[in-house]
């Protein structure tokens, strides 16, 4: 018989483990669609944990980004909704809904990365919200393992411009320096959102963490965004309009990090159906079979597999 500590433990990997990644990626209409369960492709952190009281569950992500995406001249706060979305169909979601003394009037929004906070961050910069919802707060260090190359997409904003990792990419913000007028008092320290500021030309990226340039992808260059070691972490603001589909489902605060209770699921998006073709594919096809379909923008070629809506053709 197995020592009950034994069995305890491997009771504990079953439950963490029990749910597998699923995403599927494919272009229709103009638009690239993303559609996921929000499970991680790595190994999470273990949650719940001492500094995050949830548990990762399933989701159902349907984003959808333009294929055009296009510069608007302005930059653009999302506030608490989504950044964007990893190639995984994990979200990148960097705001905190942790205020100084519990006031979100306060003006005093706390660093999820900064350090003098414990959110239950695991190594992949990521926790869990009470929906169950697993999300990116900074450089997604799982993924990146499964990614070849210096400069690394790993995945879209809601604007529809790519974002990458490449090593040594400097932000261009840094703290403030002298005491904080309000709210907490006390030197700037990294603490709170509002301890840093953009600095022109004190990095290498503008201040949405983003540049114009040549990419392995789009050699043609293109404006593109980066992830960095340092604030912002994930850019804060995006430089063209974003998705509706990134649109949090919850009011403002819901997704409170340490509370085991309140409001719905956040990061429940508008779905938007695959297309008829991709089902047609695998009509009288079995499972794991090949399989290709017609889109709009060319022949698609992938895997029959299952899904909670149908036997459907997968892009590889």
């Amino acid at each position: 018989m197995f020592p009950i500590c034994l069995v305890m433990m491997l009771s504990t990997v079953i439950s963490l483990y029990a749910h597998s990644n699923e995403v599927s990626i494919w272009e229709e209409d103009g638009y690239r669609y993303i559609q996921s369960n929000g499970i991680p492709d790595h190994t999470p952190g273990q949650f719940p944990n001492t500094g995050n009281p949830n548990t990762i569950s399933e989701q159902h992500y349907q984003f959808r980004v333009t294929l055009t995406p296009r510069l608007s001249g302005q930059t653009h706060a999302y506030g608490h909704n989504l950044f964007g979305v990893a190639l995984n169909g994990v979200p990148f979601d960097p705001g905190t809904a942790e205020f100084w003394n519990n006031n979100p009037q306060s003006g005093w929004n706390y660093e999820a990365l900064s350090g003098k906070i414990n959110l239950g961050v695991d190594s992949s910069h990521a926790h869990v919200q009470p929906s169950g919802a697993y999300h990116y707060h900074g450089i997604p260090t799982g993924l990146l393992r499964s990614r070849p190359g210096v400069m690394k997409l790993i995945g879209y904003a809601a604007d529809g411009f790519p974002i990458y990792y490449q090593e040594n990419i400097r932000s261009s913000y840094r703290v403030r320096s002298g005491q904080r007028p309000s709210g907490p008092g006390g030197r700037y320290d990294g603490t709170f959102v509002q301890d840093y500021e953009y600095v022109s030309g004190a990095g290498d990226l503008d201040e949405c963490n983003g540049l114009n340039g040549q990419t392995p992808e789009y050699p043609q260059g293109i404006y593109h965004y980066y992830l960095t070691s340092t604030f912002p972490f994930v850019p804060r603001c995006l430089k063209g309009t974003a998705d509706s589909s990134f649109q949090k489902a919850v009011p403002h605060g819901a997704e409170r990090n340490n509370r085991r209770n309140g409001g719905g699921p956040s990061g429940q998006h508008q779905r938007h159906q695959p297309p008829q073709e991709a089902f047609d594919a695998c009509q009288s096809q079995s499972e794991g079979s090949t399989c290709r379909f017609n889109a709009p923008h060319g022949t698609i070629s992938g895997t029959c597999l299952s899904r909670p809506e149908g036997k459907l053709c997968i892009p590889r």
